[in-house]
């Protein structure tokens, strides 16, 4: 079975079409969306209306959560920027949906138990350190997974352990791993393989529209680098 790991689209329309188009062509059978599906870019409707028209559920993520609750910590400068322009887009309806999802998704493929938060279980802005197992083992241990989904990272990356595997799918809509392109990952069961895609996607529409909202100029050179400038 072959499922499509996405996380951190970002309200990233175009990157998010990408992603799912080229999912589609890898055959996977089942799609997981694991939060961050909002802040920094310029489509927080679209984006949730696509995933509502693709069934799609994802899992609360760091941004999706001060969309909804405002005593929620907000980092200054574009974060806090673009987190207002979020809230001014939103509809009844949107809100009524972000209030439905979940902090994680838990399921059984092929008998390979699928764990899936965004950053750490308790911390959704937390980070995993991939470089020892001494702090991934517990992690699967304790969540009794063979494969851990822990997004926030905008990196992709993956441990194989000797019980299991953790991974990160990298960002949709704002990857940081250098270059242009929308992450993907597919993840293969019973196996556990993990295969990684960088999605070319227009970036026309998205920086067309990034300036039409008067979002922060600094996002263009992100979209078509794939870093944040240096300060």
């Amino acid at each position: 079975m072959r499922l499509g790991i996405l996380s951190d689209i970002h309200a990233n329309l175009p990157a998010l079409e990408a992603a799912l188009e080229a999912l589609r062509n890898e055959g996977v059978e089942e799609v997981l969306v694991l939060g961050d599906t909002l802040g920094y870019g310029p489509h927080p409707r679209q984006v949730l209306r696509r995933l509502r028209k693709e069934g799609l559920s994802p899992i609360l993520g760091a941004w999706d959560l001060r969309v909804l609750f405002p005593q929620f910590p907000v980092p200054e400068g574009i974060g806090k920027e673009t987190l207002e322009f979020t809230r001014r887009q939103l509809k009844d309806e949107d809100l009524r949906f972000l209030r439905g999802l979940r902090m994680s998704h838990r399921s059984l493929y092929e008998g390979v138990r699928v764990v899936a938060f965004h950053g750490l279980p308790k911390d959704p802005e937390g980070r995993p350190d991939f470089s020892t197992q001494r702090h991934l083992l517990p992690l699967l241990q304790e969540y009794r997974a063979q494969a851990l989904l822990l997004g926030g990272g905008h990196l992709p990356i993956h441990r194989p352990l000797r019980t299991g595997l953790v991974a990160d799918p990298g960002s949709v809509g704002l990857s940081l791993g250098g270059g242009h392109g929308a992450d993907a990952m597919i993840l293969e069961v019973p196996e556990n393989r993990v295969y990684f895609r960088k999605v070319p996607y227009d970036l026309g529409p998205l920086l067309f529209d990034l300036r039409a909202w008067g979002l922060p100029p600094i996002l263009e050179e992100v979209y078509r680098t794939g870093r944040f400038p240096s300060p």
